[in-house]
C-alpha cells in the first residue's frame, strides 16, 4: 500500500466503524426506551436511582467509545473496530439489567444474543466463545446468589431461563464457528481466484508481446507498426512531421547462401541490436518482412532523420554479429516525411521509391524523397 492511498483507507475505515458504531447506540437507545417502560410498569426489583445509574453507565461508556473512535486512537488497536470490547460492555450492561429485573427478566433476556449479534461477524471463533460464556455465568450466577439468598420466587423459571439461554448461545457460538469457516473458505477462493487473475493478465501481456514483436528479432511486427503508425499519422497537427524510413540489408540473399541461414538470422538480430541501441524510446522500428524493416521517427525534419539514418547506417556495418564472421554488412536508407492529411500507404510507397534509388546508387547509402524533388 502506497503512502498515498494509506489516509484514503484510513478515513474509509473510520466512517464505516462511525456508522456501525452509530447503529449501536440506535440500540442502546431503544433498549433505554424499553427499560423506560419496564421501569413505568414497576417491573424493576431496585429503586429508580439504581436504573438512573445504569443508564448513566451506558452514556458514559458510549461517550468514551465515540471519543476513541473520533480521535482515531482506535487505530492502534490490533483491532481498530473494537468489537469484543464493545461486545464486553453491552454483556456487562444487559447483566446489570436483567439483575435489576423482577419479572420482566425472562422478556429482556433477547438483549443478550441482541449483543452477541453485532461481533457474529468481526470476532474470531474463540473471542466469540469468551463473550458467550461471560454471558451465560453471568446470568448463572445472577440466579444462583438469588437462590442462595431465597429471593427467587420461582427456581423452576430460573432453571428454565438459565437452559434457554445456554441454548441460544450455544446455537449462537455454532453460527458464528459456521460463519467463520465460510469466510476462511471464500478469503481462500477470493486469493485463488486472485492469483487465476494475475496468471491470467500476465498470459495475456505475453500473447498481446507474441502477437506484436517479431520471433526472431524481438522487434515489432509489420502488422502491429502499421496500427501503430496509423495510429501516429492521426495526432499529427500542421506543425508536426514525422521521418518515415524503409530499410534493406544490403545482399542479404547472399549472406543466407554463403554462410547459411543460421548466419543470416544472427545478422537480423544484430540489426535489431544496433537500432535498439541508436533510436530513442518514441521512436518506432519493426521487421516489415525478410530483410526489410520500417522505422517510424516522431516529430522530426529533414536534418535530424538524415542523421539518424545514417548513424544507424554506419553502427550497423561496424557491428559484428554473434558467434559469427560476417564481413561488410551494409544497408541501404529511403527516407521520407510525413506531415498532415498523408496517407500511411503513400507515405510508405514514397519511401520504397527512395529505398530504391539508394540501391541504385551503389547501396549502403541513404536516398531521401526530398532530394528526389529537388533533383
Amino acid at each position: 500500500m502506497t503512502s498515498s492511498n494509506q489516509p484514503f483507507n484510513k478515513n474509509t475505515l473510520q466512517c464505516l466503524l462511525l456508522k456501525r458504531f452509530g447503529m449501536a447506540v440506535a440500540t442502546y437507545l431503544s433498549i433505554t426506551a424499553i427499560v423506560l417502560v419496564a421501569y413505568s410498569c414497576d417491573l424493576f426489583s431496585v429503586p429508580g436511582s439504581a436504573v438512573i445509574l445504569l443508564v448513566a453507565a451506558t452514556v458514559i461508556s458510549q461517550a468514551a467509545f465515540l471519543g476513541v473512535f473520533v480521535s482515531g486512537r482506535n487505530l492502534g488497536f490490533g483491532d481498530p473496530s473494537l468489537t469484543e470490547v464493545q461486545v464486553l460492555v453491552a454483556l456487562g450492561l444487559t447483566t446489570a439489567l436483567v439483575a435489576m429485573l423482577d419479572q420482566g427478566r425472562g422478556t429482556l433476556l433477547v438483549v443478550y444474543p441482541m449483543s452477541m449479534l453485532f461481533g457474529l461477524f468481526q470476532l474470531r471463533t474463540w473471542a466469540f466463545f469468551r463473550c458467550a460464556c461471560l454471558a451465560f455465568f453471568g446470568f448463572l450466577a445472577i440466579n444462583l446468589h438469588e437462590i442462595h439468598a431465597g429471593t427467587t420466587r420461582d427456581p423452576g423459571l430460573a432453571v428454565l431461563q438459565v437452559c434457554v439461554l445456554g441454548l441460544v448461545l450455544a446455537w449462537l457460538n455454532l453460527f458464528a464457528w459456521y460463519m467463520q469457516q465460510m469466510r476462511q473458505r471464500m478469503r481462500k477462493r477470493r486469493f485463488a481466484l486472485q492469483a487465476h487473475q494475475e496468471t491470467l493478465r500476465g498470459m495475456m501481456r505475453q500473447l498481446e508481446h507474441m502477437v506484436a514483436t517479431d520471433e526472431l528479432t524481438g522487434l515489432y511486427n509489420r502488422r502491429h507498426f502499421l496500427r501503430m503508425a496509423a495510429q501516429a499519422l492521426e495526432g499529427l497537427t500542421p506543425l508536426r512531421q514525422h521521418g518515415l524510413a524503409l530499410i534493406d540489408l544490403d545482399h542479404f540473399k547472399s549472406i543466407n547462401d554463403r554462410f547459411g541461414h543460421a548466419a543470416g538470422d544472427r545478422v537480423l538480430q544484430a540489426f535489431a541490436s544496433v537500432a535498439s541501441a541508436c533510436l530513442r524510446d518514441g521512436d518506432m522500428i519493426a521487421r516489415y518482412g525478410g530483410e526489410e524493416f520500417v522505422l517510424l521517427i516522431p516529430d522530426t525534419d529533414a536534418e535530424s532523420f538524415l542523421a539518424c539514418c545514417e548513424r544507424l547506417r554506419v553502427a550497423f556495418s561496424e557491428c559484428e554479429p554473434v558467434n559469427v564472421k560476417v564481413p561488410n554488412l551494409s544497408l541501404s536508407v529511403g527516407m521520407t516525411l510525413v506531415t498532415m492529411h498523408d496517407d500511411l500507404d503513400e507515405a510508405l510507397h514514397r519511401a520504397d521509391q527512395a529505398l530504391y534509388q539508394a540501391k541504385r546508387s551503389g547501396r549502403n547509402c541513404s536516398a531521401a524523397t526530398w532530394d528526389l524533388v529537388d533533383a
